[in-house]
């Protein structure tokens, strides 16, 4: 995957320099120039970095950049991942500033990351394939010997592209299937007690997906700088002290941020339990029905008491603004604490270990994730409770399997429209905005159909509760998008936050209130 140079131009903390003066110099980042495997000579334009002060959190980062830096030209990609991941999270934006890094704190927004790297691909597309580099002699055994003593041998194995794609899918179902359990879970803890504050279930997923997307999003611990390379020889780390005034911190963590989404663990961590977890149709569902006045606490016996349609506008805005006021707090308070306990990965080095990661989790991975899907289709065709004594046989089937079926066919939906889609409007992220609003559709088809009167059965009620928990809670995203929202520009994040939430609201006017205000909702057949 190529990522384009950077250029950013706006810089906060330390001394800023304008872009004129002798203290702004174009710096090569060779980190990026590993990641990325092109062999390009990325360039990043940033203020003034000064070599004391810092945090010690920022000085064992810098040593991981140098560490990084030596092994730059020696050590390739190890996944080769397509080009379209870069659209997927917005995750190339720190959602807050760290105040352990004032000196290389820069601003940047989604739409200049993304017009960025879609105009430096097309000029890549454009340029004539280069011939093929004559081949080096190969290296003797003493020669080997020698440059593995002074820690410089680059690991030759590398993830192929089948296989680099094979190991996102198998995550990406395997984190679906976690997040829904997730979210299904954490509703049914945090809505079933009597007397709860909050009577909308969707909020509480979204809070927490959202903490753990911000965690992702700033944690620079979990894959380290130097992630899939050969730690360099310890005897040389006091000795490059002067290497250290050439490398750019902010370019370095730039570098690792595009560095995550290369690896297919992170993105099923962000796009698939983070987005599975949350549910943006959920939200819009919760939304209509306190307009509609259908709105009640979990388990309630009492119907809604009526109410004029002003009241009805204002718990419209009570639901709207709670979800996303805590949605975007959720993801602050995710980014805070990744940047709260960084020392504590430091000090007693707890990052995931790159070998273990690649040899064993990847592959094993591929077993867990299509196992569990296929292992959730065989227990909603026989499901546990069918020979059960209590009156509602059959319940998990309304209430976890059939879910579990749809929801990594949701996620994987979401995965490709995000890819291609997100490029296209740098102001705009089509593709989340497109899942976001067909998820939204279908869970008010599915909706209606379950509370037609006198229409469908036990088990059509618990297949359109699946696909309404499964499929459009894996297939739109309040994570992605509260992200998303945080890293565009304000006037573009206005716009880009209120077409998602007043065309979902719009969807739901049309899908369900044309039921709810001509023939009224009806009772579901299932128990859910």
């Amino acid at each position: 995957m190529m990522t384009a140079p950077s250029d950013t131009d706006r810089c906060t903390g330390g001394q800023g320099d304008s872009p004129d003066s002798p203290g702004r110099n174009r710096q090569r980042n060779l980190v990026d120039d590993h990641n990325h495997n092109q062999g390009q000579d990325d360039g990043y334009s940033q203020g003034h970095v000064t070599g004391t002060g810092l945090h010690p959190l920022h000085q064992s980062q810098r040593r991981l950049s140098r560490a990084s830096s030596r092994r730059a030209s020696a050590a390739p990609l190890n996944y080769d991942v397509p080009d379209d991941y870069a659209h997927l999270e917005a995750s190339t934006i720190s959602p807050v500033q760290n105040p352990d890094e004032d000196p290389i704190s820069c601003l940047d927004t989604l739409e200049r990351v993304r017009t960025r790297d879609r105009d430096y691909l097309r000029e890549q597309r454009r340029k004539p394939i280069p011939p093929p580099p004559p081949q080096e002699p190969e290296s003797s055994a003493e020669d080997y010997e020698r440059e593995k003593q002074a820690g410089v041998v680059a690991k030759r194995q590398k993830v192929s592209r089948r296989a680099t794609e094979l190991y996102t899918i198998s995550y990406l179902i395997f984190f679906s299937l976690l997040g829904t359990l997730a979210r299904l879970g954490l509703q049914a803890l945090t809505s079933a007690y009597p007397q709860s504050p909050i009577i909308f279930p969707s909020i509480w997923p979204n809070f927490a997906g959202c903490v753990v997307m911000g965690f992702l999003a700033e944690d620079r611990m979990l894959f380290r700088p130097d992630w899939g390379q050969q730690q360099p020889n310890p005897k040389k780390d006091d000795d490059d002290d002067e290497e250290a005034k050439d490398i750019d911190p902010a370019a370095a963590k730039k570098a690792h941020m595009a560095l995550k989404k290369t690896i297919p663990l992170y993105v099923g961590l962000a796009t698939g339990f983070c987005g599975s977890f949350t549910s943006f149709s959920s939200f819009i569902r919760d939304i209509f029905l306190a307009l509609s006045n259908d709105l009640a606490a979990h388990g309630s016996a009492t119907a809604p008491v009526s109410r004029n349609g002003g009241y009805s506008f204002m718990a419209l805005l009570a639901v709207m603004i709670t979800t996303i006021s805590l949605s975007l707090s959720g993801l602050f308070v995710g980014a805070h604490l990744a940047i709260a306990i960084a020392t504590l990965f430091t000090r007693f080095d707890l990052g995931l270990p790159y070998t273990f990661v690649s040899r064993v989790l990847d592959r094993l991975v591929v077993l867990l994730g299509f196992g569990c899907w296929l292992g959730a289709v065989l227990l909603s065709i026989w499901p546990p409770d069918r020979h059960s004594v209590q009156p509602e046989k059959e319940r998990w089937r309304g209430t976890a399997t059939f879910a579990l079926v749809f929801a990594p066919l949701g996620c994987l939906t979401r995965f490709y429209a995000s890819a291609h889609l997100n490029g296209w409007l740098p102001s705009f992220p089509l593709g989340t905005f497109v899942v976001n609003m067909l998820g939204t559709a279908v869970l008010g088809m599915a909706w209606d159909l379950n509370h037609v009167p006198s229409l469908g059965g036990v088990v059509g009620c618990q297949v359109l509760q699946g696909v309404a928990d499964g499929f459009c809670g894996c297939l739109t995203t309040v994570s992605t998008w509260v992200s998303e929202l945080a890293a565009l520009r304000r006037r573009h994040a206005y716009v880009y936050g209120g077409a998602s939430v007043g065309g979902g609201l719009a969807l739901m006017v049309v899908i369900m209130g044309s039921l709810r205000w001509t023939e009224g909702f009806g009772g579901v057949k299932c128990i859910t």
